[in-house]
Order: C-alpha cells, then sequence, then structure tokens
C-alpha cells in the first residue's frame, strides 16, 4: 500500500489530502477546524485529521507533495518588479520578509512544520513540488470519468501561468498551452469583484450572482482593458491596473473609465451601477470561456472537457459551455479553487510521475465531494450532552418524515450528515434547508439565518430523475457548478409593469412555483441528487415530494456570511443558536430552537468577519 500526502498553503484556501493507492481517502480544507474563513495557514489540523482518517503516522507516508514551486513564484515577483519598477516597490518591499523568511525556503519550512505532527519523521526526502497549474489541471482529470479529455484550467495566477490548456490520456496529463502573468482572467474577474465593493478571492461568487440584476452595458469600456482574440485568448491593458505593483487591484485610471471610485462597503450601498458593472464583466467572462472552449475542442478535436482552477467556480459561464454543446462531456473538480491544489499535485505524482495505472471510476471517483470528518451518534450526543443542548433521538424513518414535515411547514434546517464535502458547496453534508415553494423563504433565509445581501440566490437540490421535469438540462450536476434555466411551464412571467422594474425591485416578485431557488434572470445553480452518493439527502428530498408533489428543497451552505461551513456537532450548534433557524438535525438527533436553553443563544452578527 503506497500513500500520499497532497498539501496546498500559504495564499488562500489552505487543505490537506490523502491518497492510498491512488484512491482518494480524505481532503479537508483548513478554515473547517480553524473557523478562519479561507485560512491560508500551514494546514496543520486539516493533515493532523486525513492522517488519522486513513489511520497513517506522518513517518508511514510514502510521499508528501506541495501544490506549486515557490521558486518560480518568486522569480516571477522579482521578473514583475523588474519590469514595473519603480512602481511596484512598495508591494515588493512588502512581500519580500515573508519569502525570505518562509517562502523561499518552503522545503525546510514545511519539513519544521511537518516533524510536529510525528517525532519519528527524520528526513525531507519524500518532499515534492508539483507546478500549480498541473497541479489545478490533474485534479480535474484525474478524478473524471473520461479516459481522454481536454483540460482547461484557469485563476488568478499560479507561478506564471494564468490559463493553461492540458490534454489528459489515461494516466498522462500535459500541459500544452499557457497564458502568463499579468494577463488573467482570475485577476479581471477579482478586479471587479474590487471594484464593486467585495472582498477580493472570496467576493467573487456574490459579483456573480449580482449580474442578473444588471444590464452588460459596460461591455465595450471592458473591452478596452482587455483585447480579447477569436479564439479566447487575451491580454490585458496593465495601466489601467494596480495588482502587479500596488496593494490594490485598480487605479485611478480604471475609475475614470467607469466613471465611479471603487464602492466602500461600510459607507455606500449597492445601486444599479454595480448591478450593470457585475452583468457586464460577467458577460465578457462567458464570452472569453466560450472562445477558449470553441478553440480548443477545434484544436485537439477532443470530446470531454475538464474544469479547474477558480474561474471554473463561475457556475453561470459553465452552464452556458454546456449550452453550448461544444463538448460532449463536461467534467468540473468541485474544489476547483486552490484547495483542490492539494488533491491534484498528490495525484499528478501518483500517475504522471509513478506511471501508476488508471482505473476510471464511471460513478465518482470523488466520492460525491463527501471527504472530510464524520461523527458517529455516541460523538454527537456526547457533543450535545456537553453543550448542554436539548435533543431528541429518533429512528430513521420518523427523521425523514418529521424533517420534511419540517420543510413542508415552511420551516428553515440545519442539517448535517455523514461527511463533510470538500470544496466551498455545501451538498447535503453540511447544509441549511428550506421549502423552495416558498416566497419568503429566499429572503428570510439570507437576512435572519445568513446574515447576507438579500440579492444573493439559492441552490435547488433536486431528485436526478425529475430533473427534467424542473429545469433545462439533462447531465448530472452532484456538484452544484452548472447553472440551468427553470423549465418553461414552471415560469410565472413578469407582467409589462414588472418589466419595467430596475435591479433589486425585481428581488420579491414570484418567478416560478419554486421562487426561492429561481434567480430574477430564471436561472437556478442546480445540484443532482443520486441514491448512490447520499442515501439520506436523497431519502429526505424523496419523502418531501411524496408530501408535497415537489422534488426540490432549498440547499445552501451551513454557516454565516463570514463564516467556514460548520465542521463538528458543536459548529453546528452554536451556528443553530446564533441564528433564526427553527430545527437543527445531526445524525439521528432533533433539536428543537423553541426547546433549548435561552442562556446558549449566541450573538452571531459579530462572531465573524464580514466577508
Amino acid at each position: 500500500m503506497k500513500s500520499i500526502l497532497g498539501i496546498s498553503a500559504f495564499y488562500h484556501d489552505s487543505a490537506a489530502c490523502l491518497l492510498k493507492d491512488g484512491k482518494i481517502i480524505a481532503a479537508a480544507q483548513e478554515e473547517r477546524f480553524t473557523r478562519k474563513k479561507h485560512d491560508p495557514s500551514y494546514p496543520y489540523h486539516a493533515i493532523k485529521f486525513v492522517l488519522k482518517y486513513a489511520n497513517l503516522k506522518l513517518s508511514e507516508v510514502d510521499q508528501i507533495v506541495f501544490f506549486e514551486k515557490p521558486f518560480l513564484k518568486f522569480e516571477r515577483l522579482l521578473e514583475t518588479y523588474v519590469a514595473f519598477a519603480p512602481r511596484g516597490f512598495i508591494s515588493f518591499a512588502k512581500a519580500m520578509p515573508l519569502w525570505i523568511k518562509e517562502k523561499l525556503f518552503q522545503k525546510n519550512f514545511l519539513f519544521n512544520k511537518l516533524k510536529v505532527h510525528d517525532k519519528d519523521y527524520k528526513s525531507d526526502q519524500n518532499i515534492f513540488f508539483s507546478d500549480h497549474h498541473l497541479s489545478h489541471a490533474a485534479s480535474a482529470f484525474f478524478p473524471s470519468p473520461f479516459k481522454e479529455a481536454v483540460v482547461l484550467t484557469a485563476d488568478g495566477v499560479g507561478e506564471w501561468a494564468t490559463t493553461t490548456v492540458a490534454v489528459g490520456k489515461e494516466n498522462n496529463l500535459e500541459i500544452k498551452k499557457e497564458i502568463h502573468f499579468p494577463h488573467s482572467l482570475g485577476l479581471l474577474y477579482s478586479a471587479f469583484t474590487y471594484y464593486t465593493g467585495f472582498k477580493v478571492n472570496s467576493g467573487e461568487y456574490k459579483l456573480m450572482g449580482l449580474a442578473p440584476y444588471g444590464k452588460p452595458v459596460y461591455e465595450d469600456k471592458i473591452k478596452k482593458i482587455i483585447d480579447i482574440k477569436e479564439d479566447g485568448t487575451f491580454r490585458l491593458d496593465q495601466k489601467y491596473f494596480n495588482y502587479a505593483t500596488g496593494l490594490t487591484m485598480t487605479n485611478n485610471k480604471f475609475d475614470d473609465l467607469f466613471g465611479q471610485r471603487p464602492r466602500d462597503p461600510q459607507n455606500e450601498k449597492i445601486t444599479q451601477f454595480h448591478m450593470d458593472i457585475a452583468a457586464s464583466i460577467q458577460k465578457i467572462t462567458e464570452e472569453i470561456m466560450i472562445k477558449l472552449s470553441k478553440s480548443i475542442r477545434k484544436d485537439y478535436g477532443i470530446k470531454n472537457l475538464c474544469l479547474a482552477g477558480g474561474v471554473a467556480l463561475n457556475c453561470v459561464a459553465n452552464g452556458k459551455i454546456l449550452k453550448e454543446k461544444i463538448f460532449d462531456n463536461i467534467w468540473i473538480q468541485p474544489a476547483a479553487g486552490d484547495a483542490g491544489g492539494s488533491l491534484g499535485a498528490a495525484l499528478a505524482l501518483w500517475y504522471i510521475e509513478q506511471g501508476n495505472k488508471r482505473d476510471i471510476n464511471l460513478n465518482d471517483e470523488m466520492k460525491g465531494s463527501y471527504l472530510g470528518p464524520e461523527f458517529t451518534e455516541e460523538e454527537i450526543e456526547k457533543e450535545l450532552k456537553l453543550i448542554g443542548a436539548n435533543y431528541e433521538k429518533v429512528n430513521y424513518e420518523d427523521l425523514m418524515s418529521k424533517t420534511s414535515e419540517f420543510l413542508s411547514n415552511e420551516k428553515a434546517i440545519g442539517w448535517f450528515q455523514g461527511r463533510m464535502e470538500f470544496g466551498p458547496r455545501a451538498l447535503g453534508g453540511r447544509s441549511i434547508l428550506g421549502d423552495p415553494r416558498s416566497d419568503k423563504m429566499q429572503k428570510n433565509l439570507n437576512l435572519k439565518v445568513k446574515y447576507r445581501e438579500s440579492f444573493r440566490p439559492f441552490a435547488p437540490s433536486v431528485l436526478r430523475e425529475d430533473l427534467t421535469e424542473w429545469f433545462d438540462m439533462n447531465v448530472d450536476s452532484p456538484y452544484m457548478l452548472l447553472v440551468s434555466s427553470i423549465n418553461s411551464d414552471k415560469k410565472i412571467e413578469m407582467t409589462k409593469e414588472q418589466k419595467k422594474l430596475f435591479g433589486i425591485d425585481k428581488l420579491n416578485l414570484r418567478r416560478s412555483d419554486i421562487p426561492a431557488v429561481t434567480h430574477v434572470d430564471y436561472s437556478a445553480r442546480v445540484q443532482t441528487v443520486n441514491e448512490k452518493n447520499n442515501k439520506r439527502y436523497y431519502d429526505l428530498i424523496s419523502k418531501f415530494k411524496e408530501k408535497t408533489g415537489c422534488p426540490v428543497i432549498v440547499n445552501t451552505s451551513f454557516n454565516v456570511r463570514g463564516e467556514p461551513i460548520v465542521n463538528t456537532p458543536s459548529d453546528a450548534f452554536n451556528c443553530f443558536m446564533g441564528t433564526e433557524l427553527d430545527y437543527l438535525v445531526i445524525g439521528n438527533y432533533i433539536l428543537d430552537k423553541k426547546k433549548q436553553n435561552p442562556k446558549l443563544k449566541k450573538d452571531y452578527t459579530k462572531e465573524f468577519e464580514l466577508d
């Protein structure tokens, strides 16, 4: 039995993954343990968890691999400074102390950190380094159900690459083309995230959620700062940006072009201007991704596409690629961002470097992305007792019956079952659930439970066999990474008067039979649920369908704004008591908010830094 520990760290979303004989055993992000959103630090707790789950000591692990090459990254910083000197000196001076202290001599730094896990770990000879974009590409191709695929990765920046095309065949994967820093689709999207007042590296999905409220009226202006070729390759005009040299994403020239300064989220509300900006950059992003997809299909003639890198989390763009029917099949890595780099680095070492045979799993090599910690009934009850929670233990049938009844009565449920998800999406393991038929559910969940902006959409979880009856798609979407339209017979068309409404005024209109998961443009970020990957979740939705005739439920991540998704029963109870959730269903235990000790209530509004 051979084992590989994969690590990603020191930028954002640190994580660890463990393979045994090439099979994914466990993977988790550090943020879930430390409760610091997007925690970039050395993933001590994540490593501790994957080792424990695999029943291994660190000294028994055959290889350890880091997801990128620090020396190449350092070379980029130096060359960028020289190219832009003297403009970049401030950011260069800020970055250097950390590089010299930790990042440049990362092998030694990692070895010293790893030794803490196991005193018998004595040599750094088994530490390897992967290439950042190869790690992303490997995380997408090797767990995919394809023997052969073209792999498109796009993010902010790795060492030098920002967008790459790779071709995977059997157990081999080779990067064929690259776009290099400072020309980056991820950084372009992040520049607009910053400009609209959201946090870079965490607020990009808010920009995507805001886009349908606006019109792409700034498309031509964006095309003044990015030159897009017919094949989807592009160049950014650096006169408008500050990310290569400064401490902000954009500059005064950028502000002058669009006519406003960046929004200050502390003092300025989102206006129609910001919605239109969001719509414009989203449209440009989709255009680039579609052009790239068309050109690589033509160049390589391969019918399967895999996607990874932070831009692959743009499920609206993914949905457009699917709708265009450019490829016969698409598979997207659920942990598409840097966390998934830990997995990709380990898989790249196993297959590419070591030449191991690849057995293709047509079911799901990622195990539904349920790769994190799980808790036994005894462990759950012990934690609940310790907290002082009031709970009722029920059998499986009653659990399904009662929970589906709560949902049908428009109650908000905290749902904590099985293993925690790997990646940014809750997929029915650590989820908040609601009734999609309720026209109050979206607003209530956003404002009273999630403490976040009212415009943010929610995802529908739908039984796979009922998908085509409700949505305009017929492919598996287990990881909630594809957006589709609601079927026309489920839509409620707007009146002439309603069509005249602007932006956020459209929010409270009932747009379909399932308004809580229907965005203003009649789209939804769909998760398909099957019995094999998550039986409990499947059974719950089936029971809800039996009661209501609706095979869809609202699914959003079990956390509040600024908080990582809950990991332990205690995390779940704290979030339950800090929000207006009505019930917590954890293992076979049901907790009713009304029956809890009021002294255990938390003030969650100040608990986490806003994202």
